[in-house]
């Protein structure tokens, strides 16, 4: 099949959609299909399956190119997807390319795949300058090209309390709703989907590592601790609130003992800096964006890798990346206990800075339980695999947000 993959956040930029579109583009040409990615770049990639959509010119939202205009984007879709005799279109956002590639196939009467990679609720109350004001512009923008009418949203579920969230969970069920097939790399977000009214099948199929990424890692060895050995812990992500990356500086102020790595970068990497300099006493040091490789060798020197993110994340590639390189887990979200490999991971008591630290501490102060998450997580690294995005079916929750057999 000739597929066109549409995005609003692509290579080079960092981030876990960027990564899982990348392993999906490599699992499905290895499987023998040719596909094209559509998205915005600052510049012109020189992969000639890489396509350029049209992009705002000194507007970069979160560091990222910004598709505009939509109509623009729509006619280059169009033009292209005709021209390249796509067979199906897989939209992986909610902004202007995913609205774009909606457009184009449906006047070209070509299959839409959506992806939902996460929380945009929680990302635009977070990153979004004056959220209450700025949702209320892009639901209408997002409104005019594709109704919401298919949206019929649930107040009285916790995550969608409020105006603000209940606005965004009607643009990520509306859009849902027009696909043909809609793909969940998590149980826990295709539960929140069902509830909230999305009525187009939907499976669980999890992200996946590309080949090229287990390459890289190679066969890695139990993690174990010597007396005397600071424990050695990483974080990886976007720095940003929904992250909480305050909360990992401030779990590692409390636990001597330890040195830790940050890589990544965003709109809260100044009140990062801030904060480690005031707390972590020169144990932590914050690298920003780097390439995959420097976070893949990294982990192959670390012992623990640590999420502190809440609420927000699907299945973050990070942690499946930390599962593959032989590294034990450590989750503040009890939604992301679903990916964690039996005895290779663990949740927090508590979702706060102590909750943090001490689970950090336990492993500091037992090295034989280290080792046995270590070896277990590598006993269980074949699951972190890319062989599910062949779109080889998990599971399909039913409507009324059950799990079916």
């Amino acid at each position: 099949m000739r597929i066109a993959m549409v995005t609003d956040y692509y290579l080079p930029t960092l981030g876990g959609v960027q990564t899982v579109i990348k392993a999906h583009r490599e699992a499905l040409e290895y499987a023998g299909h040719e596909v094209f990615v559509f998205a915005p770049l600052a510049e012109q990639s020189s992969d000639p399956h890489i396509v350029r959509l049209p992009t705002a010119r000194g507007f970069a939202p979160d560091g990222y190119p910004f598709t505009w205009t939509p109509s623009a984007a729509a006619r280059t879709l169009h033009d292209d997807l005709r021209s390249r005799e796509i067979d199906i279109v897989h939209v992986h956002t909610e902004m202007f390319a995913a609205l774009a590639g909606f457009e184009a196939a449906r006047a070209l009467g070509i299959p839409v795949v959506q992806t939902m990679h996460g929380r945009i609720d929680v990302y635009t109350r977070s990153v979004l300058p004056l959220p209450s004001i700025t949702t209320v512009l892009l639901a209408a923008m997002h409104r005019r090209r594709m109704s919401h009418d298919r949206s019929r949203i649930d107040p009285t579920a916790p995550y969608a309390a409020t105006r603000m969230a209940r606005r965004m969970w009607r643009l990520m069920v509306s859009q849902a709703n027009h696909a043909d097939h809609v793909i969940v790399p998590s149980a826990h977000f295709a539960a929140k989907l069902a509830a909230q009214g999305v009525q187009t099948p939907l499976t669980v199929l999890s992200n996946g590592l590309e080949d090229t990424v287990l390459e890289a890692v190679g066969a890695p060895t139990p993690r174990s601790l010597a007396r005397g050995e600071e424990l050695r812990v990483v974080w990886c992500g976007r720095l940003s609130p929904e992250k909480r990356p305050e909360v990992f500086v401030e779990a590692v102020s409390l636990v001597p003992g330890i040195r830790a790595e940050m890589f990544g970068d965003g709109v809260a990497r100044r009140r990062v800096a801030s904060a480690t300099e005031a707390h972590a006493d020169g144990r932590l040091i914050v690298h920003g964006a780097v390439p995959q490789s420097r976070v893949l060798e990294a982990m192959a020197r670390a012992h623990v890798l640590v999420s502190s993110s809440l609420d927000f994340d699907n299945q973050p590639m990070v942690i499946l990346e930390g599962i593959a390189a032989g590294l034990p887990v450590i989750v503040t979200d009890p939604d992301l206990a679903e990916m964690l490999p039996p005895g290779g991971g663990t949740i927090t008591r508590t979702s706060d800075a102590e909750g943090l630290a001490s689970a950090i501490r336990e492993l500091r102060d037992d090295p034989a339980r280290l080792l046995e998450m270590s070896s277990a997580a590598i006993a269980h690294r074949a699951g972190a695999d890319s062989d599910p995005v062949t779109l080889r079916r998990r599971s399909t929750p039913a409507r009324d947000g059950r799990r079916s057999r």
